[in-house]
């Protein structure tokens, strides 16, 4: 894609944006790359080192060993600990304070749409969020940053000091079915919308990948920013093979142009 490709399918998203009365986002492990937080299903990423198979709901609940591979290998590090949002994130956040965000339905777990100032309630999180760990025997509720503290003290399986139950993140796993509440809400969202913004999704994991579909079905535009192909493209009205952090700057700056802030 040359810069004059580039700059005109800009400007056209920025028109989209514009005139369109409920935006929505849909947004997943390509937007948080560039924030240093790794792709898991990518060439080079965790699942091809570990086996996701180990990693199952049904595992972590049964069996002590597995739930310290979770802890060590998945939450015992600095994976995500130090990750901030980027431009991406905060380029969403500056469409919401111009008017122009009705939510952002996310596969990410980490937090940094919250961080860059979207509203909580704005945040449909699909998966999860990995800030926060629960008891699944008395429901009692830990920070992350908490159970980090005794991971490093030298915890291998953290328990609830309550009543010495199962702690676990509040993220779905696999074999762990969406939170339903959460999926009816993006399915509204997304049927309800007139224009959807895919960022950094492959739109390949299903029931999240419907999403885009519904819009579409409905009768909204799809724009989808994304460095590699998904099965959607055909049915976008925008595609930018492009970074999110540097199209999304362009994209709201050239908003802000439009609307006069």
């Amino acid at each position: 894609m040359d810069n004059q490709d580039l700059e005109d399918l800009t400007e056209r998203t920025a028109e989209l944006i514009v005139n369109s009365a409920k935006v929505v986002f849909f947004t997943g492990a390509g937007i948080s790359t560039e924030s240093g937080i790794p792709d898991f299903r990518s060439p080079g990423g965790i699942w091809e080192r570990l086996d996701p198979a180990d990693f199952t709901y049904q595992k972590f609940v049964s069996h002590r060993e597995s739930r310290r591979k979770h802890w060590q290998l998945l939450w015992g590090g600095r994976m995500a600990e130090d990750a901030k949002p980027n431009p991406a994130h905060f380029a969403i956040a500056e469409l919401d304070r111009l008017g122009k965000l009705d939510c952002v339905i996310t596969q990410n777990i980490d937090n940094l749409h919250r961080q860059a100032g979207v509203p909580a309630d704005k945040v449909l999180e699909l998966h999860g969020n990995m800030q926060s760990v629960s008891c699944l025997k008395c429901g009692r509720h830990y920070s992350m940053m908490q159970i980090k503290a005794r991971l490093d003290s030298g915890e291998e399986i953290p328990e609830c000091e309550t009543c010495g139950g199962i702690l676990k993140p509040d993220i779905v796993m696999f074999g762990e079915a969406l939170p339903e509440a959460v999926l009816r809400e993006a399915t509204a969202r997304s049927r309800e919308c007139d224009l959807l913004i895919v960022i950094g999704s492959t739109l390949a994991v299903y029931p999240a990948a419907y999403l885009p579909a519904y819009a579409v079905e409905a009768g909204a535009s799809l724009v989808i920013i994304n460095l590699s192909p998904t099965p959607f493209d055909r049915d976008a009205v925008v595609l930018l093979r492009a970074k999110a952090g540097e199209t999304m700057s362009a994209i709201t700056e050239k908003v802000m142009e439009k609307v006069g802030s």
